[in-house]
């Protein structure tokens, strides 16, 4: 990240919060705030040229909970896609396809989207614009 660019906590949380766990029936019930603490890079809310260090805590970690799951892939997860391509399947809920993992992706994801609106004016949106084969009518999708 250049130096110069305006950068808060509050710029990444918003997608954050959007990703949290235990918001929904249909995902994991744990209770993570998922709060992130940016460590360096960042000075006065620019970011200063250099790396970028975050920390975002894993509050509610319970590695005994996936003992049910041991022997069972889930549905919608990547535990099996990853033991199939690594030959491994850590199923304690840290491996490649963790929340925590991704809370991070999601985090960096919010400093790129900050940097192409600063630099380029560009926004990042996304819609489901069909759903098998029955289209959806989006309106207004490419104005703000």
């Amino acid at each position: 990240m250049p130096p110069g660019i305006p950068l808060t906590e509050a710029d990444l949380q918003h997608d954050l919060d959007r990703r949290r766990p235990g918001t929904s029936r249909y995902t994991t019930q744990r209770r993570e705030p998922d709060q992130v603490k940016i460590l360096s890079g960042v000075f006065d809310g620019v970011t200063t040229g250099t790396s970028i260090g975050l920390l975002i805590e894993n509050t509610d970690q319970r590695s005994q909970d996936y003992s049910a799951i041991k022997d069972v892939f889930r549905p919608g997860h990547a535990d099996y896609t990853y033991e199939q391509k690594y030959g491994l399947r850590d199923y304690r809920g840290g491996g490649r396809s963790s929340a925590r993992e991704t809370a991070m992706r999601v985090a960096a994801g919010a400093i790129a989207k900050k940097y192409l609106a600063e630099k380029f004016g560009i926004e990042i949106r996304g819609c489901l614009t069909q759903m098998g084969d029955i289209p959806l009518e989006i309106k207004g999708l490419a104005s703000g």
